[in-house]
């Protein structure tokens, strides 16, 4: 079963000013069929907001959660939902 969701990541550790969002966004237009965004917070975090099949979602969410990002990510939480639309691609927020 591959129906549409959207997650909700926040990501945390030292993920800012190390290219995270740059290759979030690189890392979603590569699986292909999403949508959303990645986001700096103020406290230090970085927020990824993605949409489409749920392979798609989960295959960036096994990324994030990986060896192979940037910086240094210390855990993830998520949420899953279902999606919201109104995303024209995967922007660097």
């Amino acid at each position: 079963m591959n129906e549409e969701v959207r997650i909700t990541a926040w990501v945390r550790g030292r993920v800012q000013r190390v290219g995270f969002r740059w290759f979030t966004r690189a890392r979603a237009l590569e699986i292909g069929a999403l949508s959303g965004f990645a986001l700096n917070l103020d406290d230090g975090r970085v927020q990824v907001v993605a949409e489409g099949p749920r392979v798609a979602c989960q295959q960036l969410l096994d990324w994030l959660h990986g060896d192979d990002t940037p910086g240094r990510v210390d855990g993830v939480t998520e949420i899953w939902d279902t999606p919201r639309g109104g995303y024209g691609g995967f922007a660097i927020r």
